[in-house]
């Protein structure tokens, strides 16, 4: 996380870290510019509106305060957030309620990664009342079994357990004419040479034993083979980018200005380079990083503040991002231990280490 210049921090007296503090405070409740006649009534130190003009008029010269039209107004500038953030924010610990709702909803879907990834990114956006998104890069862990299993109207879910016991599964289309033993055939194939190895070191082994041996192995349980290999690592080298609560971005829309940012916004979020670029942003770091409007590289033409976390598992490898976006007046107090607190969670349940977390 960048940190506010000190020579900065240094120059604020007691009196104008409290305006600015109650200025930046303000902005994130309401979202509207604040006048000297407003702070006059909200400051616990009586302070006459011409005095706070003259501290508003020092803090806008600083650089930490704008004013977005002619009216007497403030409104905190990116400079002023990352200086509220980084010096004057006192960020609480997470809520039992908080706790106990990420707890419940992540470990209440089993071992399943993609249910697990989904209800942690569902559950974070909802308590933090801003879109959630999560990047998980290809996972290349050994596996512990492979199974076929038909699900009718010509479609079969291909199960893969690794040895932490999470689940991952994918659809596939049978052949035409398929019977239930090339399904079992399939899996008990991928067994003998899948387990203990992960797809990706075993594929070629497979793909070249395939091709030498066709003759000796039925067609379809060939085609079968291939196909649940070709689904697997397709999608796992792309990595998952999973995006909810999209819905909270449209909540401060005020003008069409706004409307335009988050349609940048949405498209942003379309892209898969994402995962990638949400991954290099938390590798370099260790902790939550939170960066404000024009700081992020990833949505530096939205306007936005993101908060985002690795996920580490048992190792302290770093498997994953998650976080949230919304307009730069979030929560930041509320926020920052959530998705910290959502990133611990995930990285125990990803790592299968079920040790305890600490908030």
């Amino acid at each position: 996380m960048q940190s506010a210049p000190p020579s900065i921090v240094g120059e604020l007296n007691e009196r104008s870290r409290e305006i600015f503090r109650e200025i930046v405070e303000t902005f994130v409740q309401t979202g509207e510019p604040v006048g000297s006649r407003t702070l006059s009534r909200r400051l616990p130190q009586p302070l006459s509106p011409a005095t706070i003009r003259n501290v508003m008029a020092d803090l806008e010269d600083m650089g930490l305060l704008h004013s977005p039209h002619s009216s007497a107004g403030r409104l905190p500038s990116e400079a002023g957030l990352r200086l509220f953030v980084d010096g004057l924010l006192q960020i609480g610990e997470i809520s039992d309620e908080d706790r106990v709702a990420i707890e419940s909803q992540c470990a209440g879907q089993g071992t399943n990664l993609n249910q697990m990834l989904n209800e942690a990114t569902a559950v974070m956006s909802g308590l933090a009342g801003c879109a959630g998104l999560v990047a998980a890069p290809k996972t290349d862990r050994p596996l512990k079994h492979v199974e076929f299993v038909n699900l009718g109207d010509g479609r079969a879910l291909v199960v893969l357990i690794n040895a932490d016991g999470i689940v991952e599964n994918r659809l596939i289309d049978l052949p035409v004419g398929t019977p239930p033993s090339a399904l079992i055939a399939a899996g008990n194939y991928l067994n003998t040479r899948l387990v203990g190895r992960s797809v990706e070191t075993a594929l070629g082994d497979i793909t070249r034993e395939i091709e030498e041996r066709r003759t000796q192995i039925d067609s379809i349980t060939a085609r079968l083979v291939e196909a649940g290999l070709a689904t697997w690592v397709g999608e796992r080298n792309a990595g998952a980018l999973i995006v909810k609560g999209q819905a909270h971005l449209l909540d401060d829309i005020a003008a069409l200005s706004d409307l335009e940012r988050v349609r940048s916004l949405y498209e942003a979020l379309e892209t898969q380079e994402l995962v990638l670029r949400l991954l290099d942003l938390t590798s370099s770091g260790e902790g939550v990083q939170i960066f404000i409007g024009s700081e992020n590289t990833l949505f530096d033409m939205t306007g936005c503040s993101l908060v985002v976390a690795p996920i580490s598992d048992n190792t302290r490898s770093v498997v994953g991002a998650i976080g949230v976006i919304g307009p730069t007046r979030i929560n930041y107090a509320r926020i920052i231990p959530i998705v910290d607190y959502t990133a611990k969670v995930v990285g125990r349940l990803v790592g299968g280490t079920g040790a305890d977390i600490e908030a």
